[in-house]
């Protein structure tokens, strides 16, 4: 019985070590994550070989994993740029972005966790100030919004497209003008709308004036080929025809025909 105790204690921490060793080897990867594995002795993070995906992995206990999340993550930036004629600029944006899977274990050996905060954040404002400092305040608050909106995309998205970055899009979400430039702005394009208003209806004006001008002149032709085409001979047998009509109806009446001074019908007794 006294050796049950001393053998006993040796299983005890076999059991210990072996608990320990296995909580050290053991690893879950999250939804949306990867990790980096690191060999303590065996050269450093692993760039060669695919991150470890979601789910259980066992590892050396001397080992380390370093976790990514390597879904598109969305960071916000707010920059103050010169326009072309030096004026300063407040730019809010945001841009799309993941880690490239394969690339994970060279960019974290090369760039690190917060690659964000020493690639992707200064790509961006070096990519606006480029931008901006191309166009006008009144491009930037009207115009050219997309346009600009798409150069700093494609200029971010050059800038790492060799940093492990895989940039989806970049979103210019603001851009806010000094106030007396924003005002001045704003009449401006206030003038430009009434006096594209009042050309609009000058032009309407003009196309009415030529089309009574057509009308009448179309009225005018037609009166003169009617004016000449109404011999008196014409009148006469029209006139004819009107009282033959006349005569037909039940009143009593005295015809005389030949009895007007052009020659026309008379009728007479009409009751």
């Amino acid at each position: 019985m006294d050796k049950l105790p001393k053998i006993g204690l040796p299983i005890i921490i076999g059991v210990v070590i072996i608990i320990i060793i296995l909580a050290k080897s053991a690893i879950t990867i999250g939804s949306g994550e990867a990790g980096v594995l690191y060999k303590t002795f065996g050269g450093g993070v692993v760039t060669e070989e695919s991150p470890l995906g979601e789910g259980f992995h066992l590892i050396a206990p001397w080992n380390k994993v370093i976790v990514y999340e390597v879904r598109q993550q969305e960071v916000f930036e707010k920059m103050k740029v010169l326009s072309s004629n030096g004026l300063e600029i407040n730019i809010d944006a945001s841009a799309w972005f993941q880690p490239i899977y394969d690339d994970l274990g060279k960019l974290h050996r090369q760039k690190g966790r917060d690659y964000k905060e020493r690639v992707l954040l200064p790509s961006i404002r070096s990519a606006a100030r480029s931008v901006v400092g191309r166009y006008t305040p009144e491009q930037l608050y009207s115009s050219k919004r997309d346009a600009i909106q798409q150069e700093i995309f494609e200029e971010t998205r050059n800038l790492v497209n060799d940093q492990f970055i895989q940039l989806n899009e970049v979103l210019v979400r603001d851009v806010t003008l000094p106030p007396t430039i924003k005002d001045a702005i704003e009449r401006k394009l206030r003038q430009e709308q009434e006096s594209l208003e009042y050309e609009f209806r000058l032009t309407k004006a003009e196309k009415e004036a030529e089309r009574q001008r057509i009308d009448a002149e179309g009225k005018a032709a037609a009166n003169r080929i009617l004016s000449a085409s109404l011999t008196d001979k014409i009148l006469q047998e029209k006139g004819i025809e009107a009282t033959l009509q006349l005569s037909k109806s039940p009143n009593a009446k005295v015809v005389v025909v030949g009895g007007g001074d052009s020659g026309l019908p008379i009728i007479l007794g009409n009751n």
